[in-house]
């Protein structure tokens, strides 16, 4: 039974990209014979890839195979549906879910099976379509993201990454320096992580002394899990999948707690969280944070503490034991 994880023909390189690629490696390491399939070859850049590769028009699919697609992508199922394969939707993020059907097509009507990358996006799949999926989590490298470095030292360095939801980075960051200004206090320095190696982001992070999640809507969303590691203060958006991991540790006006049950887990709060686009509520948990650091407030290293026992949570071991529990769940 082979299992063929189909890389879509994206622009460039991105986080989902990179998650589809590492169960496939998962698997291949597990002794699985499981395979890439890039849409655009030229596209994918899998000259380091930890599975084999098939070209899109080499695919030949068998009953007994399975075709691992995302959710924003339903026409690439049409090889699986095809051969009568088991068709299998990775849901990276709910707010594609029903982006990508064509017109007069429902997920009811197709015989396939979904898995949700996170507590969230589960509940999403239950609440919608009335399905329990597993939940397959991808994972960071703790070790990596804690070892880039030391804090500065004078004003506090605040990281974000500006391609996620710019408009409203903007907004924060022009109302927390009018914040600042009437009180004639400096505004902190803010870092952009945008175009960086893997090993810049982690230089760029454990120099931060915090990070503001600006992404909304996430599917679980990793970019916060790794400034946790590097030891940053994390405040901002949790874009509904990524209370799968956060947890709620200030009292800030607009402080945010999640309407629907969250999952129990081992750490506490772990980060200043405000509702989604809430520009306002994240001017004041960014307020609170640079406060805790500026007092060395007693719950400044409890959640930064309560952090970086998140990210470990998420480490690429935890992720790859669970890929192949998951797909030997669909293999019996």
């Amino acid at each position: 039974m082979r299992i063929f994880v189909f890389l879509p023909p994206v622009r460039a390189a991105s986080g989902g990209m990179a998650v589809l690629r590492s169960v496939a490696g998962a698997l291949a390491r597990g002794g699985r014979e499981a395979y890439l399939v890039p849409r655009e070859q030229g596209r994918a850049e899998l000259g380091d890839a930890d599975a084999p590769v098939v070209p899109w028009e080499s695919l030949r699919l068998a009953p007994e195979d399975i075709w691992l697609v995302p959710e924003g992508w339903p026409n690439a199922l049409l090889p699986g549906l095809s051969a009568g394969a088991r068709c299998v939707v990775y849901v990276q993020n709910w707010a594609y879910l029903f982006s990508g059907l064509p017109e007069g097509a429902h997920w009811q009507g197709l015989p396939v099976s979904f898995l949700a990358v996170s507590d969230p996006v589960r509940a999403y799949l239950r609440e919608t379509l009335g399905v329990d999926a597993p939940v397959l989590r991808p994972g960071i490298d703790p070790v990596f993201f804690a070892a880039g470095g030391e804090k500065t030292s004078g004003r506090p360095v605040v990281a974000y990454m500006p391609r996620k939801n710019k408009a409203v980075c903007e907004q924060v960051r022009e109302g927390l320096a009018a914040r600042f200004r009437t009180r004639g206090l400096p505004s902190p320095l803010w870092r952009p992580i945008e175009r960086m190696s893997p090993a810049q982001v982690a230089s760029a992070l454990a120099e931060s002394h915090v990070f503001f999640a600006a992404g909304f809507p996430e599917g679980l969303g990793l970019p916060p899990l790794e400034a946790m590691a590097a030891g940053c203060l994390c405040a901002g958006f949790g874009g509904y999948g990524g209370f799968d991991y956060m947890r709620q540790a200030g009292d800030f006006a607009g402080a945010y707690r999640p309407w629907h049950p969250l999952r129990e887990v081992a750490w506490s709060g772990n980060g200043l969280w405000c509702a989604d686009a809430d520009v306002s509520a994240a001017i004041n948990a960014l307020e609170q944070a640079l406060g805790w650091i500026e007092s060395g407030d007693e719950r400044l290293g409890a959640t930064i503490e309560a952090g970086r026992q998140t990210a470990r949570a998420y480490s690429r071991e935890t992720h790859e034991a669970a890929v192949l529990d998951v797909f030997g769940a669909f293999l019996r």
